[in-house]
């Protein structure tokens, strides 16, 4: 009980030796000292964080999408940008996923185009005329050809 009331404590002051600690007594089998309660929360944190990431990644790539395909008075200016974020975002995707987050962008695909949708409206000042409805399958934005 003393163990898991000083790894509380730790947990507090220095997360990273919190973690350092929690790693060892994983390894050592020693389950009866684990911080449990901060050890859940940092695992739904790491899950969140996961999502997160994979979420703005794919968002930031519909946004390049649609500027390149629909934002036809810049596209000359800034193709060349585009096309270069767009192979960015895909690859960090594609070294990110696991088949759980690519349901889960699946499922979400909605909405992150909605927010997308949002940003590409207020950066053309309204003067594009965008999808309402994602015009694109997760497959293909996920696609680097």
């Amino acid at each position: 009980m003393a163990v898991t009331t000083a790894l509380k404590q730790l947990y507090e002051i220095d997360d990273v030796q919190w973690l350092e600690e929690t790693v060892g007594l994983l390894k050592d089998r020693q389950f009866d000292h684990l911080d449990l309660e901060n050890l859940i929360e940092e695992l739904e944190d790491l899950g969140s964080e996961k999502k997160n990431a994979v979420s703005s990644l794919l968002e930031q790539l519909i946004r390049h999408l649609l500027l390149l395909e629909f934002w036809e008075m810049e596209r000359e200016n800034n193709i060349g940008h585009w096309q270069a974020e767009i192979v960015s975002f895909r690859t960090q995707l594609r070294r990110r996923l696991t088949s759980n987050l690519r349901n889960y962008l699946s499922q979400e695909l909605f909405s992150i185009y909605g927010d997308a949708l949002v940003y590409v409206r207020i950066k053309t000042r309204f003067k594009v005329d965008f999808p309402a409805s994602c015009p694109y399958t997760l497959e293909q934005l996920l696609d680097i050809d």
